[in-house]
């Protein structure tokens, strides 16, 4: 079980966790919920029925983590250019933003809040140097996919990773400045890859 999910009968997953690894957990967390932005809170004796119906935005973010987290859902490859229906798409992207992302922005920010809860919920039993062994029912072992895959989304887009680098990051120096953040988005991929096989039948 160290450094990876294993599958817990009656389903769920578990993962043995040291001191270190809660607090790089949390802290990646927590950066994660800072780059989503706070939610949109019903105003004091605003119909709360309202607030589903609320449009959100229709433009891109600039941020590229944040893009690669809120992709155009109908983006080609040549969106920059003009002719050969990008207008189109741009328009539909704009569209399905709209009336998407505050969910979408909702549904990711209670994933990682979901990570937050459950590594405070080991207390001090990780104290100490000791690993403490994180148990999550299949909910919760949902919502932490959801996250580790929106963690290596952004860590990926600020290492601006391509498909084709992915066998370079193994063989960056110790001296590169991006060897943690390479070592973290490694790690993460481990984590999120052992906890899909818990969820397989």
């Amino acid at each position: 079980m160290p450094g990876h999910f294993e599958a817990v009968p009656g389903g769920g997953a578990a993962v043995a966790l040291d001191e270190v690894e809660i607090s790089i957990l949390r802290s990646l967390a927590v950066q994660l919920l800072e780059l989503i932005g706070p939610g949109d809170e019903p105003a004091q004796g605003e119909d709360p029925l309202a607030a589903l119906f609320a449009e959100g935005p229709s433009e891109p973010p600039e941020d590229p983590a944040l893009a690669r987290l809120f992709p155009d859902a109908y983006a080609g490859p040549d969106d920059d250019a003009e002719g050969d229906g990008a207008e189109e798409r741009r328009a539909l992207s704009a569209e399905f933003r709209r009336f998407t992302e505050t969910d979408l922005r909702s549904r990711k920010r209670e994933d990682a809040l979901a990570v937050v809860r459950s590594l405070d919920g080991l207390g001090p039993r990780a104290a100490g140097g000791g690993a403490a062994v994180l148990k999550l029912s299949p909910d919760d072992s949902r919502q932490w996919l959801g996250a580790l895959n929106d963690l290596r989304l952004a860590i990926g887009a600020r290492l601006e990773v391509t498909d084709d680098e992915s066998d370079e990051l193994y063989r960056l120096p110790d001296s590169d400045p991006r060897k943690p953040m390479v070592l973290a988005y490694l790690w993460l991929g481990a984590l999120q890859e052992t906890l899909v096989e818990t969820l397989m039948p």
